[in-house]
């Protein structure tokens, strides 16, 4: 016998050997820290790209990639992969970039192996035109890497904001995300949370402890719910990890791969000319009454086609992606049912943040009006409404894409001129026979154009009444806004659909030119 090795075993050792060190990358932190991830209810990287991406489309880089630190015995601790799985693949037959941290490999932690496969991912996802979706499930920055952790996070911050306006970008909360970990997300264009399984936080409830005294849980302090419901950090709240993997399914289905492309258009049985003849009747009479914008939506849009984004943050508003005639639209809506659909703050924040992302990626922008202004009070004073609503102004201001209003009933005030106004380049405006479009309501405006008089008057009460049945008839209805051609057409609530659809045919051709400049000074 000798040792002579034959070529054909030769090769079959190397193909040993790499199978031997995939199916190492495969087990990430092996089989006990796996049994751990799913005792808390949480699947592995691998498991959540298997859901997310089209069956065996999924093509792995860096599988192999390891740290090669010595420092606090991590010569003993090297992983194939390092704990995150970046590579390329098809959502419903459409390309996307995609990363996943991997909880099972060292808690997930952010090393410079981690960042260096994460920022090569990002720059691909970038020359290539394509979204980028990240899965993050991290302890946060690797202490064993000392500051070069910490630099690492930069390097994706920096790919984030280059990447942003150009391609979609989603991060999912899938596990922790604390201290720099968070402002990737936020920089990106949605966020999605996993209710109980998922939080983000600056600082952990420990150090909120130690510093302000204050005793909170990781839930309270920074669970989807707070996210999505209270701060606005997150767009999405979803119920389980599956639930968020289809949710961004869906999302990917009303954006385009960059903003140089269409998002695409689907065909539809609902026929664009089909009315509903319940929006007659939907307003109620008594304006002190209110109704549920929801239905207004449902009623006008293609059948099941609403994706509400921040659905629970700042409810009197609706910000959404729908399609009509299976075109790609945004929604921007006043919600009645909730303190009368008034701007606030936060309500003010959510709807410009859409407007941008509508623009950015060429997705026509409709709005329903039913406000009767901004929200007085010393608290929303203090904290800026003046500021944080001008960003709604310069938001439709500078947007570029199609804008269609339409006043379901009250449009008064700085409302009326906030809410996608043709003076503020809505290409064409509706309002329903009871909109009412006027500076102030009509009790406000009798007491202040004719105070005097009431008070004169024998019968003061009487004689107010007068003064506001007298207003009422020649201001607070949308005859007069269409006499001076601020409104286009009042038409009929059940013609809405069709009447969209043909302003919709009209203004996909829509060119806008602006003037050239390196940005604008939006009021943050």
């Amino acid at each position: 016998m000798t040792d002579t090795v034959t070529p054909e075993q030769s090769s079959n050792d190397h193909l040993t050997t790499l199978r031997a060190m995939r199916e190492k990358a495969i087990q990430g932190g092996g089989t006990k820290r796996i049994e751990a991830q799913h005792a808390k209810g949480k699947m592995t990287a691998r498991e959540r790209l298997s859901i997310l991406l089209d069956e065996g489309s999924f093509q792995e880089l860096g599988a192999l990639a390891t740290h090669q630190l010595t420092d606090f015995g991590m010569d003993d601790k090297r992983f194939p992969g390092d704990g995150v799985i970046t590579g390329f693949g098809k959502i419903n037959g459409r390309r996307v970039a995609v990363y996943a941290q991997d909880f099972t490999v060292l808690g997930g932690s952010f090393s410079q192996v981690q960042a260096q496969k994460i920022n090569k991912i990002q720059d691909l996802a970038l020359e290539s035109g394509i979204p980028i979706v990240g899965l993050n499930d991290s302890g946060g920055a690797r202490v064993q890497e000392g500051v070069r952790s910490l630099a690492a996070y930069g390097e994706v911050f920096q790919r984030n904001v280059a990447s942003s306006g150009v391609i979609p970008q989603i991060s999912l909360i899938m596990g922790p995300c604390a201290g720099g970990a968070v402002y990737s997300p936020a920089l990106t264009d949605f966020t999605v949370m996993v209710d109980t399984t998922s939080n983000m936080f600056l600082t952990g409830p420990e150090i909120v402890a130690s510093v302000t005294g204050e005793q909170v849980t990781a839930e309270e302090l920074g669970g989807a719910a707070v996210h999505a419901g209270r701060s606005g950090v997150a767009q999405f709240e979803a119920r389980s990890e599956v639930e968020a993997l289809e949710l961004t399914k869906l999302l990917l289905s009303y954006l385009p791969s960059n903003t140089s492309e269409d998002a695409p258009t689907l065909v539809t049985d609902d026929s664009p000319d089909r009315m509903d003849d319940n929006l007659n009747e939907l307003v109620p009479d008594d304006d002190r009454k209110a109704y549920d914008m929801r239905d207004v939506l449902d009623a006008v849009f293609d059948a099941d086609s609403i994706l509400e984004v921040h659905q629970s943050f700042a409810p009197n508003a609706i910000v959404a992606f729908a399609r009509l005639d299976g075109r790609p639209v945004g929604i921007v809506a006043n919600q009645p049912m909730v303190m009368s659909g008034v701007l606030d703050i936060d309500s003010s924040d959510k709807i410009s943040r859409f407007i941008r992302i509508c623009d950015v990626y060429s997705i026509p922008i409709i709005t329903f009006v039913d406000c009767p202004g901004y929200l007085p009070g010393v608290e929303q004073e203090y904290n800026g409404v003046i500021r944080h609503g001008a960003k709604i102004i310069y938001a439709y201001c500078q947007s570029t894409v199609p804008k269609i209003s339409v006043v379901t009933r009250k449009a008064i005030g700085g409302s009326y001129v906030a809410l996608s106004s043709k003076q503020m380049g809505a290409d064409v405006a509706f309002a329903w026979p009871t909109a009412q479009i006027a500076v102030m309501g009509p009790e406000g405006a009798a007491r202040l154009l004719h105070g005097k008089a009431i008070k004169a008057s024998e019968d003061p009460a009487a004689t107010e009444a007068e003064f506001i049945a007298e207003y009422r008839e020649r201001f607070f209805n949308p005859y007069r806004a269409a006499d001076l051609g601020q409104i286009d057409e009042v038409i009929e609530p059940r013609e809405t659909r069709p009447r969209l659809v043909r302003a919709l045919e009209v203004l996909q051709t829509k060119v806008s030119t602006a003037v050239p400049k390196k940005h604008g000074l939006f009021p943050v």
